[in-house]
């Protein structure tokens, strides 16, 4: 086919430019009143605690939904280095039970402040070396700005209020247990 042909195949019989909308008579392009029904979906809390690798993709996907023109996400990772000391790893210890609820309970207040769809919190335990993610947040939302939001709170009321601890491995064979500066249960230096 020629590119003329390919060109004029994009007309119908009716006097209508390419890429023209459809017309009321072209009903099959249009949702139906039972696929917009279909949509609604209920709202999921996702909440995982694992030894595994984390995978951004596997985690944005799970707060996809076709309500929502926004996910977004944060993601935070191991870096090489702290006060000057070469860190080569990461360790997360958590209270599981505890942990679990603390989140639970900072996705219900993100649910009172915005209007939110999915919310998925997937935290690293174990050993985490540097460059991988330790914490995956993901949030959707109908619009961008309460995604956003909703991703900067849990990630500091997390940090405040759920018990999980960091320890630092160092190159020179030492290591550091880290308390959350936001935890409101450690005590201050």
């Amino acid at each position: 086919m020629s590119s003329l042909e390919t060109s004029s195949s994009c007309f119908n019989q009716e006097t209508r430019s390419p890429l023209s909308p459809p017309s009321v008579e072209d009903s099959a392009f249009e949702p139906s009143r039972k696929d917009v029904d279909e949509v609604k979906e209920k709202s999921k809390d996702i909440i995982k605690f694992t030894e595994e690798k984390l995978s951004v993709d596997e985690v944005s996907q799970l707060v996809v939904s076709p309500l929502c023109g926004a996910v977004s996400l944060f993601v935070g990772t191991t870096r090489n280095n702290f006060e000057g000391k070469k860190v080569i790893s990461l360790e997360y210890e958590a209270y599981l039970p505890m942990a679990e609820n603390e989140v639970r309970k900072i996705f219900s207040e993100i649910r009172q402040k915005w209007p939110i769809k999915h919310i998925a919190v997937f935290h690293r335990l174990g050993l985490v070396p540097v460059s991988e993610a330790s914490i995956i947040i993901a949030v959707s939302s109908a619009h961008r700005a309460a995604s956003l939001a909703a991703v900067n709170y849990a990630i500091d009321h997390l940090k405040a209020k759920v018990p999980i601890w960091k320890k630092e491995m160092y190159e020179e064979s030492s290591s550091s247990w880290k308390r959350n500066k936001e935890c409101f249960w450690a005590p201050n230096d």
